[in-house]
């Protein structure tokens, strides 16, 4: 039998600097250590947990001594669900981080030649900023390695050694966010602050609930159990949308989901659409299912710059409403309009970009891949009279062909705002062959931006890059990036 390798443990080290993915890093032995939430300047006694030919990964099992930029987390659950890993560092921080990670992935991915960079926008709001969360529902909660050490344990036939934890009714049963890196391991949230405190109580509420009715909770491994996951929208128009996954395993199973939903409605006068559907598949996406509206509407509006845009379950729309308005506010700058301009929209989504530049373009087509996302912008347009777009539901790489753009006519300026994965190699080259005077790059992704930009360098320079930072305490952030075609 092979022994298992004893990794190290390393006694105050002092952490050098924030790395990639939220985590921080020091060199050890000629090696870079990657360790979670810390920040630099702190001392710290470093566990080895995972050991490379290049790199080791690292958790701090103390703190000697504290970094004077340290911030205090007001998190409760701060360093446990991993959504909000820079908590403890000051917000001036992290934007100076985050100016900085633009630079090095654009310049060392993108290898391309680049102008001075724009200083990052910072978000107005660094708490309560999202408009949209998930959570999900577990028969089986995690636990921390304090919790459990404070669970009752049962005994032996002797009544000597302890066999199992004890668990109480419902002890097991949560709703919360997922663990990093496991997909069947959910942590129970309390309250969580990236959205308005209502989704904390509404939430709390559902699952008050489904513990005093016995309601079950979803088994990720078995694919059985009633309650499965929550989706909350809000918007800046003051409406709330909840949308429940149910799974229905027994004849009874509607009826006592409706029953939650009746009680969620008496509740919660606030909530303006109120969704739910049985989903039956191994996971949660709702892409293709059919959404059922229990009360209310199947939509929330929200509003920017005096237009109104419809958003429903299905619909993407960037989930810190403040910021995107910066953010396109970029976007439609770069694109230099001035009402003579024929403009495509790539990777639409409810036409919000498409709708938001319309008044300064001669006409603007938007295509995108969910098709209830492309009807939402159609009557995203017709509610502000905008005449002048034209949208197409597809994959992109399917839709925009050098067919496409013969028929639809040559785009003065295209904008593109692709997934994290970057776009297609086939979209980029239509793009290039559509040969457009000006590209708006808008980025959730810097590094497959960079290597969009690198295959883009032979026909197009990089004229301006801005960051936005749109998710506070988080290590993401977006990039706008506008491209001009070079001279024959």
């Amino acid at each position: 039998m092979t022994k298992k390798k004893v990794l190290p443990l390393l006694q105050g080290v002092t952490i050098e600097k924030v790395a990639a993915e939220g985590k921080c890093l020091f060199h050890y032995n000629e090696k870079v250590v990657f360790v979670p939430f810390c920040v630099p300047g702190d001392i710290a006694d470093v566990q080895i947990t995972r050991k490379k030919h290049s790199f080791c990964e690292g958790r701090i099992i103390r703190f000697t001594h504290y970094s004077a930029i340290r911030e205090k987390p007001f998190c409760k659950h701060f360093g446990i669900c991993g959504g909000c890993k820079w908590q403890n560092l000051p917000y001036t921080e992290q934007l100076k981080v985050k100016q900085q990670q633009v630079f090095d992935q654009l310049s060392k991915i993108g290898k391309i030649k680049l102008p001075e960079f724009r200083t990052i926008l910072g978000s107005e709001k660094i708490k309560e900023y999202r408009n949209k969360l998930e959570f999900g529902c577990a028969d089986r909660r995690w636990y921390t390695k304090e919790e459990l050490e404070q669970l009752p344990k049962e005994d032996d036939n002797d009544g000597n050694s302890p066999l199992a934890i004890k668990r109480s009714k419902n002890q097991d049963n949560c709703i919360g966010f997922h663990i990093t890196g496991a997909f069947d391991k959910i942590y129970p949230i309390e309250r969580c602050w990236l959205m308005d405190n209502l989704h904390n109580v509404i939430r709390n509420e559902i699952r008050d609930y489904a513990f005093a009715s016995g309601m079950t909770f979803f088994d990720v491994r078995t694919q059985h159990g009633l309650l499965r996951n929550i989706m909350f929208r809000n918007s800046n128009t003051d409406e709330w949308m909840v949308l429940i996954q149910f799974h229905y395993d027994q004849p009874d199973d509607e009826s006592k989901a409706k029953a939650l939903l009746q009680h969620i409605a008496d509740q919660f006068p606030q909530i303006t659409s109120l969704l739910y559907v049985n989903n039956q598949k191994c996971n949660d996406t709702i892409g293709d299912l059919d959404i059922q509206v229990f009360k209310g509407k199947d939509h929330i509006f929200e509003k920017m710059e005096g237009l109104k845009f419809k958003v429903g379950p299905k619909s993407f729309y960037q989930t810190n409403t403040e910021q995107a308005y910066h953010l396109y506010s970029v976007a439609r700058e770069f694109a230099g309009l001035t009402g003579k301009e024929t403009v495509y929209d790539l990777y639409t989504g409810t036409g919000t970009i498409a709708n938001f530049i319309a008044g300064k373009a001669r006409q603007v087509i938007g295509i995108e891949y969910v098709p209830e996302a492309i009807e939402d912008a159609k009557v995203n347009s017709h509610l502000n009279d905008i005449t002048n777009t034209t949208f197409f539901a597809g994959d992109m790489k399917d839709i925009l062909t050098d067919q496409f753009v013969q028929e639809q006519g040559h785009p003065d300026v295209i904008i593109t705002d692709p997934p994290r994965a970057g776009m297609h190699s086939d979209v980029i080259k239509v793009i290039l062959n559509a040969k457009p005077e000006r590209i708006v790059y808008v980025s959730c992704n810097p590094a497959t931006q960079a290597r969009d930009l690198s295959v883009l360098d032979s026909a197009y320079e990089v004229m301006q890059v801005q960051p936005v930072d749109m998710f506070p305490h988080t290590p993401h952030v977006e990039n706008v990036v506008l491209l001009q075609k070079r001279k024959d």
